[in-house]
């Protein structure tokens, strides 16, 4: 028994040291804020159901006649660009998933628009949210990190086989 309290009292010692000796923090430096930027982006998704926009799964309700029905999850890559038209210039994608999970069709999304072209080259901007006439932008990288602020959208085109939706992005970001 008093083998086992001296290595007892011998461990104590020994994690005391280890704890008192080692550097697990680094040296504290003085806040230096950046500049804050307001930037607003105009620009449109293409969707192509079944090619850009999949559905994933969907719950078996036979009782529900909505075209789309309740409890769908859907994965999008749809492309960006400058303009309504097909062939206006692409500026980046949309990917992520949505949840149809309200009774008219509305949604909840994790998607990140991805900018490969122009100013803001290698950015994106993260948004998750209810599907409501305004979307929540919580985040973002490159030069959007930490970025906030809203997408407002408005749908120009929805039929069988395409979808395009205008956006505007007001984005806080440093």
């Amino acid at each position: 028994m008093r083998g086992l309290s001296v290595l007892s009292w011998i461990l104590i010692i020994c994690v005391c040291q280890v704890a008192v000796r080692s550097q697990y923090y680094s040296d504290t430096l003085p806040y230096q804020p950046r500049r804050v930027v307001v930037t607003n982006l105009h620009f449109y998704m293409h969707e192509f159901t079944g090619t850009t926009a999949v559905v994933l799964t969907q719950a078996n309700i036979t009782s529900n006649n909505s075209s789309v029905p309740f409890a769908t999850l859907v994965a999008v890559n749809d492309p960006l660009r400058t303009g309504p038209e097909p062939d206006s210039e692409l500026i980046g994608n949309v990917q992520g998933i949505s949840l149809l999970a309200g009774s008219n069709a509305s949604s909840t999304q994790y998607i990140e628009f991805g900018f490969n072209t122009g100013k803001f080259n290698g950015s994106s901007l993260s948004v998750f949210s209810r599907g409501d006439p305004g979307l929540a932008v919580v985040g973002g990288r490159g030069q959007f990190a930490m970025a906030t602020g809203t997408a407002l959208f408005n749908p120009i085109l929805i039929n069988a086989t395409n979808v395009i939706i205008e956006f505007n992005f007001t984005v806080v970001h440093y």
